[in-house]
């Protein structure tokens, strides 16, 4: 190698060594100067929530959750993976009170399966329900389970099914992720707050008169009112639709009274039956499973009953 080759080569590493040094000099400066203080709670909170990363609580992820309730107060019991377990570690980070929240489970807003279901027609399209739901006349009922299982595939737990062209919750697999309410192009799975294993719903999401009703489904709610009347004040109605006030029901209510003066059977037990109902209802035929969220291809509604 001549010298002219060697000068080349010292010259090149010098020139890079110079620039590798003024370059960590560069970063080391702008780390300190652009550096920005993470909250610690951040972290911690993080570290409590269960990644599952399920976007049930309404963010992105759990990490931009945790986030959310340091810097903009964000409620504490929004993770419906974690429920009032992860909700109380997250309320001591942040040195709050948890209350009394109850884990939110999906309910099903519709009864019908394939034969209470009038005015059906054949239906060729995509097989799903966000398609199906662009197409008139599918069904009579333009608010019923269209039974193409969007759900079924938005859910990671296996803890939906389509049962007879109806969705029904397994809330024995269940976590309250949320996925299959956000899936439903109707909006009626509603996520509802469990205050126990096993609690009532409406199992319609039918807005029109009782008439306009029962030409469409053999199992919707007519509106008659007979749920409200015997219930006091625990339901309301609201367009047609008996509403059901989670925030004021007891845990041991007694829900015989309404149950037997529904015309319609749109009154369900939805979730977990306990030991003691199991054996008060031993020799009764229970209701079949529903899930929640209800809204409508028109409009946009709150959860309910």
């Amino acid at each position: 190698m001549d010298l002219m080759t060697t000068v080349t080569i010292a010259v090149a590493a010098g020139t890079m060594l110079v620039l590798a040094v003024a370059m960590s000099l560069v970063l080391g400066w702008a780390n300190r100067a652009f550096h920005v203080e993470v909250d610690p709670r951040i972290d911690a909170i993080n570290d409590a929530l269960p990644a599952a990363n399920c976007g049930g609580c309404g963010y992105v992820g759990c990490g931009e959750y945790a986030e959310a309730i340091v810097h903009e107060g964000a409620d504490i019991d929004l993770c419906p993976v974690g429920g009032p377990a992860t909700a109380a570690d997250v309320a001591e980070i942040m040195g709050v009170d948890v209350g009394d929240a109850a884990p939110k489970r999906p309910v099903v807003h519709c009864s019908a399966e394939y034969p209470q279901r009038l005015g059906r027609h054949e239906y060729a399209g995509e097989m799903t329900c966000t398609s199906a739901n662009l197409i008139a006349g599918v069904q009579g009922c333009i608010y019923g389970c269209l039974g193409f299982g969007d759900c079924v595939m938005a859910c990671e737990y296996d803890a939906i099914h389509i049962v007879n062209g109806l969705a029904k919750v397994d809330y024995d697999k269940c976590i309250g992720c949320s996925a299959c309410a956000r899936a439903c192009p109707r909006n009626i799975i509603t996520m509802i707050p469990f205050k126990t294993e096993r609690v009532m719903t409406v199992a319609c999401s039918n807005k029109d008169f009782g008439k306009d009703v029962k030409n469409v489904c053999e199992t919707g709610c007519i509106g008659c009112k007979s749920c409200e009347k015997v219930t006091k004040g625990l339901f309301h109605l609201e367009n047609n639709l008996p509403i059901l006030d989670y925030d004021h029901l007891a845990d041991d209510y007694d829900f015989g009274d309404a149950l037997k003066k529904c015309p319609m059977e749109s009154l369900v037990w939805v979730g977990k039956p306990s030991a003691e109902d199991i054996a008060e209802t031993a020799d009764e035929v229970l209701p079949d499973v529903v899930e929640a969220d209800f809204k409508t291809t028109v409009d946009k509604t709150e959860w309910r009953g």
